[in-house]
């Protein structure tokens, strides 16, 4: 079942790009609201990346969050493992990244910080950034500034080292001549439509041309770090 669901993100990109969508939302909520798996004192952890830890809390936000997902867009039945496992690996590759921008070197410098943050929704009034509803729903989730802005500097890392892999890929030629005839068998009976048909078939090609050069990353540097799955916490 795990297999379907991976092969299914492939052949349709906007089931992916939702899926991915919907846990990296839980992974950014969780690293804020409910603490980044690092406490001392807190218990063992659903999962282990080097000395990075996967809190429960984290775990059960994220399932949660895609459990709701594939069972309002995706039909059929999913099994509790299915998804646990999906959303295991899912964090377990976010504990990863963190670790790919250290080996980057990469840094996030206070304008980059600060424009993140003014960039989330939920800290917006009319579509603009408000300092007082920033404040007020940290101080509701019992957060301190430094200390949400402590967990989004970690996700920024993230998103930078994920950038630097995706900005490396390009579509060959055989590739685009590929995304191209695909669009025309497709808008044979309304050509009108081709040349915007053309120009999502050939981002979608790269997308998940994209979403394999980084998980092919990301298993390549998994081999070199140890992990370690609580199976009683899940």
């Amino acid at each position: 079942m795990l297999k379907s669901m991976r092969e299914a993100s492939h052949s349709y990109p906007w089931l992916l790009k939702s899926v991915m969508g919907v846990i990296a939302l839980a992974f950014v909520i969780t690293m804020g609201w409910w603490g980044f798996g690092e406490q001392p004192g807190a218990g063992a952890g659903v999962a282990t990346v080097g000395e990075l830890t996967v809190s429960r809390d984290e775990f059960r936000r994220a399932y949660e969050n895609t459990y709701r997902f594939y069972k309002d867009k995706v039909p059929g039945e999913f099994k509790d493992e299915t998804i646990k496992q999906l959303v295991v690996d899912q964090l377990i590759d976010n504990r990863t990244w963190l670790i790919a921008a250290k080996n980057m070197g990469l840094t996030v410098a206070n304008d980059e910080l600060r424009e993140a943050i003014m960039q989330i929704p939920d800290f917006q009034k009319n579509g603009t950034f408000d300092p007082q509803v920033y404040q007020q729903l940290l101080a509701a989730n019992h957060l301190t500034p430094a200390t949400f802005e402590a967990m989004e500097t970690k996700e920024v890392l993230s998103s930078k080292a994920k950038m630097i892999i995706r900005d490396a890929v390009a579509l060959t030629p055989a590739e685009l001549a590929e995304a191209q005839a695909f669009t025309l068998r497709q808008t044979e009976s309304d050509p009108a439509k081709a040349e915007a048909a053309k120009d999502r078939a050939v981002q979608d090609v790269l997308f998940q041309k994209q979403q394999r050069a980084l998980m092919a990353y990301t298993e390549s540097l998994k081999a070199t770090i140890p992990i370690k799955i609580n199976r009683e916490q899940l």
